[in-house]
């Protein structure tokens, strides 16, 4: 037996919940896995799981044993990641998840640059509306708009940004006059899904706060989505500044209420790069980060420049 892989195979299914799970992960069936950790418990002498037909259950002694071999596998990790430092040139996969419009409008660009400096490393980048669970979702990086509070993360801060009301020229030409926050409650809002509490968006001008809770008869939790049904003329959209620089500029979107800073969560928005706390940073996490540190704020500063900043008439 492999007793570290029985290691990996027993904490991937504790993290997972079934061995199916924990199989599908490294190509091994279920009775493969059930078999690995059967070994591993014969060889200690202890039962690890409470096995059921739809749960796995930690016995005492499986509960110590989790959190000891996390730590050996963590401890595993930072001595791999301290060897792969000393490479002169990152290679392997680089597995990257990010927020969906950030994707689309600003990482997907700079890709090709990144791999021209660092030909042997294979980039992969998935989009979601989600936060990525790093560790269990085997990241190496994930884009996020918020400074992560979660413990044994890092995190580097690659840009500000501004949320924006936008509406198309169609619309803003039937519609009534927008030109207090309270005047809202006479337009249809394209909202962003965070749930099914009423959607309240804030207002700032001049230290004061106005929150209102906005009407909407559409909501999404992808803001791509959002940005076209805008552009088509269906409703008003708070988007951040960078997402919708081409539509500004091209016309198709016209900015509203410029005077306010608006949001629907905080005002303190950005994008930060968040990566697994490690003694050891691994290079190709390093290089990529630095990369999109340094090009993703002038790419999104020529996007924004160039937009032609307008509000309702």
């Amino acid at each position: 037996m492999n007793r570290l892989q029985a290691m990996e195979l027993f904490v991937s299914a504790v993290r997972e919940g079934s061995f199916s799970a924990a199989g599908r992960r490294v190509g091994l069936s279920p009775a493969s896995v059930s078999r690995y950790i059967g070994e591993l418990e014969a060889q200690l002498g202890v039962q690890l799981l409470n096995r059921s037909t739809r749960h796995l259950g930690l016995t005492d002694a499986g509960k110590i044993f989790f959190q000891r071999t996390e730590q050996v596998l963590h401890g595993i990790e930072d001595a791999e990641a301290a060897a792969l430092a000393l490479q002169t040139a990152p290679r392997g996969t680089l597995r990257v998840h990010s927020r969906t419009l950030f994707g689309i409008k600003v990482l997907s660009p700079l890709i090709p640059g990144f791999q021209k400096l660092y030909p042997e490393l294979k980039v992969e980048l998935r989009l979601s509306e989600r936060r990525a669970l790093l560790r269990e979702d085997e990241f190496d990086v994930d884009f996020q708009i918020q400074a992560p509070k979660d413990p044994g993360l890092m995190q580097r801060r690659l840009l500000r940004s501004e949320r924006i009301l936008v509406a198309s020229p169609d619309y803003v030409g039937r519609m009534p006059k927008l030109r207090e926050p309270e005047d809202i409650t006479r337009h249809n809002c394209l909202t962003y899904w965070m749930g099914p509490d009423d959607v309240v968006w804030k207002f700032m001008r001049r230290n004061k706060l106005r929150e209102i809770v906005v009407p909407s008869s559409f909501g999404s939790n992808n803001g791509v989505v959002l940005c076209d049904l805008a552009v088509t003329g269906h409703g008003i959209a708070l988007l951040d500044d960078y997402t919708v620089a081409e539509e500004l500029k091209s016309g198709r979107l016209l900015r509203l209420l410029p005077g306010f800073r608006v949001t629907n969560s905080t005002f303190d928005e950005g994008i930060y790069a968040t990566f697994l706390q490690s003694s050891y940073l691994p290079e190709k996490i390093r290089v990529f980060v630095d990369y999109m540190a340094e090009n993703v704020p002038r790419q999104v500063k020529s996007q924004v420049k160039s937009q032609i900043k307008r509000s309702e008439p």
